[in-house]
């Protein structure tokens, strides 16, 4: 039997179903493999009074400190974070709060493994840990976790540590491993492990039904991501602008829901871009099936869940060139890979559309893209980690 213990502070709860669902199913399908047991840790990061007493950290505050979530036991410590520090401290306080509590972890059942699923907070705060416990530890890099805590002076050295001290190295994509590598690791310690989709949930659908259920007529693009600038939904929405009949969908909430629509009032597109904010994971199927091109204009991305659920609906994707976009992008009918533009991604955009690929081709680029392959691998990893330490 392999035990694994899961550490990843990016992982849903009640208040925030849509957080990390990724890693919920990366780790329930783990989970479900025979001669495995798994045990979760999802940090809730909760910062200093006054800023504490606000509506969105009094609800993370009230959950519970340990439950039954998606079939999985997760406990959720909190760790104190300090504003205006550039998480500088997140390791040290993150490290104190998990101390007790894998202490208990410990004595109701051993670990042999701590499978960290994000690299900062999570990986360092983990390679300290394993040291304690005496156990390998393998850390997952996602996108941001290295392009923005990676790179920033307060953490750097922190991320950079952790790589070269950790037991095993995942990445979400080959590029991904590559920006792991730059950090000073050698590249060939790092594994390529891709993210999963649930195939019989993501397929495609009666592309013209679903848009008249959604009160569409003509082409539909979707952008789907956090309003946020690094996503470039500004970019898409000037695209739009200059295709004339084209829908726009943006799925997503965050800080530049103004900005949007604002921007799109200045294209004179307000009338086809409809900022529908964030939806439950379970709704996205239908709206991915319903569009003809999933178009994001991100600045940085390991390999966004989006891409690969798209491609999985049979929705071509018009893409940067961030991140793994190459891993999924493998041929035209899956779309285009175009610089974040706002004239490039409208010929990208046309471009597809007037291709009309077949859905089922287009789900061809991400068949092996599954979350059995997906938990296959990390045990696979897993288990090498700790036969290598005994």
């Amino acid at each position: 039997m392999l035990n694994v213990l899961t550490l990843s502070s990016l992982f849903p709860d009640a208040t925030r179903p849509n957080f990390g669902i990724f890693v919920e199913r990366q780790t329930a399908a783990l989970a479900m493999r025979p001669g495995i047991a798994v045990r979760v840790v999802a940090p809730i990061g909760l910062p200093v009074w006054p800023l504490a007493r606000s509506a969105r950290f009094r609800a993370q505050a009230a959950l519970p400190l340990r439950e039954q979530w998606a079939g999985l036991d997760v406990s959720r410590p909190r760790f104190l974070t300090i504003p205006g520090t550039a998480g500088r401290f997140h390791v040290p306080a993150l490290v104190r709060a998990l101390t007790p509590v894998l202490d208990r972890l410990r004595d109701e059942a051993r670990f042999d493994v701590i499978d960290a699923s994000f690299f900062f907070p999570d990986g360092p705060a983990a390679v300290a840990l394993g040291r304690r416990y005496g156990v390998p530890v393998s850390i997952k890099a996602r996108g941001a976790d290295i392009h923005l805590w990676g790179h920033a002076p307060a953490t750097r050295h922190q991320v950079a540590r952790a790589a070269m001290r950790a037991d095993g190295l995942l990445a979400v994509s080959d590029a991904m491993a590559d920006d792991v590598a730059a950090l000073g690791v050698s590249r060939h310690r790092i594994r390529v492990h891709h993210t999963g989709v649930d195939q019989s949930r993501f397929q495609p659908i009666d592309r013209e039904a679903a848009k008249r259920a959604l009160g569409v007529t003509g082409p539909l693009v979707v952008s789907l991501g956090a309003l946020i600038p690094r996503k470039g939904h500004g970019v898409v929405i000037d695209a739009v602008a200059r295709l004339p009949g084209v829908t726009l969908m943006i799925v997503g909430e965050g800080a530049e829901r103004a900005a949007l629509t604002a921007r799109a009032e200045r294209a004179g597109v307000a009338d086809r871009v409809r900022l529908i904010g964030a939806i439950p994971h379970a709704e996205l199927p239908p709206l991915l099936g319903a569009a003809d091109v999933m178009a994001l204009a991100s600045a940085s991305e390991g390999l966004a869940n989006a891409w690969v659920e798209s491609l999985a609906c049979g929705t071509p994707v018009v893409i940067t060139p961030a991140g793994g976009a190459e891993d999924v992008v493998t041929s035209r009918v899956a779309g285009r890979i175009a610089q974040a533009d706002p004239g490039e991604f409208a010929a990208a955009i046309r471009d597809v559309l007037e291709q009309a690929a077949d859905p089922w081709a287009v789900r061809a680029a991400v068949r092996d893209f599954t979350w059995p392959a997906n938990a296959a691998g990390l045990h696979s990893h897993l288990a090498e980690l700790v036969a290598r330490g005994r």
